[in-house]
């Protein structure tokens, strides 16, 4: 089977590649978003995957199915891109991600938290420009402190566990060798 894949970065034909090892999927890979003007590269592929950024409108899809493109997989949770009804009026399918790993956006969370707070950002700028000082830079120590994370799914609880998870490692044989308290 061919499949069309728009938008696509290398991190993409690496996990898909080693995601269908073994399977008889013929990879076409395009950098360019998909769109009704770019519709037509996906000629001869029965599926189409694309991202956040690819235009599904009722131009793309009767374009796409015209090409007898049978399926639309995404590679994302949203699809407020996507003309649903056009898709069920050509009989299109189209599946997504169901949800992202809350482990990896806690993670991401907690990243932006400290760049933030550290204001990493701006150090890099800095320090790449060769300029050291510290004005402006500096932050404040989060221990002590009491936070929030508001969610109504799964995300916020992930992001809440974090401290304790931090607390855990902390605790660890390991890390009380080092004293690292």
């Amino acid at each position: 089977m061919r499949v069309a894949v728009f938008s696509t970065q290398s991190y993409d034909r690496e996990s898909l590649k080693a995601a269908s090892a073994g399977m008889p999927i013929e990879w076409a890979w395009f950098e360019p978003h998909l769109n009704s003007q770019t519709a037509r590269l996906a000629e001869g592929a029965l599926a189409v995957n694309c991202f956040v950024n690819d235009q599904l409108d009722a131009n793309t899809l009767e374009s796409l199915s015209g090409l007898g493109v049978a399926l639309i997989t995404l590679r994302c949770a949203g699809f407020n891109q996507v003309d649903l009804h056009t898709a069920a009026r050509l009989g299109l399918p189209i599946v997504r991600v169901p949800e992202y790993s809350p482990h990896a956006v806690a993670e991401h969370t907690i990243g932006l938290i400290l760049m933030l707070n550290r204001r990493l950002h701006k150090a890099y700028n800095r320090v790449r420009d060769g300029n050291f000082s510290l004005d402006g830079l500096l932050g404040f120590d989060l221990f002590g402190r009491t936070g929030a994370a508001l969610s109504k799914f799964y995300l916020g609880w992930a992001v809440a566990c974090w401290p304790t998870i931090l607390d855990q490692i902390r605790r660890s044989p390991v890390a009380a060798s080092n004293t690292c308290r």
